[in-house]
């Protein structure tokens, strides 16, 4: 069962900031999610549309000018990230599922996904997912090598033919929603199952009791 930093190492360092992935690192986790989205030509690893919840600052993300948003406190007195700021954190020490939140998002992050291969293996440390599957539509039109991930939250009727038309890898599904027949569904279907958020240790062995193969998590050391 995979472990996936949530926002890095959530529980201890203030989200998708570069601090809560190095410690996301430091724990051991050999893959971290990141939110982002396009703004003022730059990818923003960040998860809410609005400043106010994560930052000292007021407004709509999608209002603001990267020379503000660098400004600004996102906890700690660390700065909001770039998507590129993150990859060279990285550096290959890990997998990374990069959740696109706003529009627009889908190409300049391919675009960047393509500069940072280097061999061909090097695509298996990327998986792409949103809850706007139009979005996820895009990428995979944009480049069919790149791993997707169909975020659910609830049971919708249609996620089977979505995933299979997509091509995806994976279901990413609340914990609420998860149980065994689902589990078992999704792989029939050749389908992997991460669930989030998954941090009390209870919830960790009652998930990997049913097979699911990774889970998102705000405390890496304890999965």
């Amino acid at each position: 069962m995979i472990c996936i930093g949530h926002r890095g190492a959530m529980g201890y360092a203030p989200e998708n900031t570069l601090k809560s992935f190095a410690m996301a690192l430091e724990l051991g986790a050999p893959w971290v999610e990141a939110d982002v989205h396009y703004v003022d030509n730059h990818i923003i690893v960040m998860h809410d549309q609005r400043l106010e919840r994560t930052t000292n600052g007021k407004g709509l993300l999608s209002e603001k000018d990267f020379t503000y948003l660098r400004s600004l406190d996102a906890g700690n007195g660390e700065r909001i990230p770039t998507l590129e700021e993150l990859l060279n954190l990285i550096g290959g020490k890990a997998g990374i599922n990069i959740e696109l939140k706003g529009p627009g998002t889908a190409e300049p992050v391919i675009e960047l996904i393509r500069e940072r291969i280097d061999s061909p293996g090097d695509i298996d440390n990327f998986l792409i997912s949103s809850f706007d599957h139009n979005t996820i539509k895009e990428v995979r039109s944009l480049d069919n090598r790149i791993k997707i991930g169909v975020l659910l939250d609830g049971f919708p009727e249609t996620y089977p033919s979505i995933a299979e038309d997509l091509n995806a890898y994976s279901v990413n599904q609340k914990i609420d929603f998860v149980d065994r027949e689902f589990v078992i569904d999704a792989h029939k279907r050749g389908l992997k199952v991460f669930v989030y958020t998954v941090n009390e240790p209870d919830d960790i062995t009652k998930m990997e009791a049913m097979g699911v193969d990774g889970v998102f998590t705000n405390y890496p050391d304890r999965v």
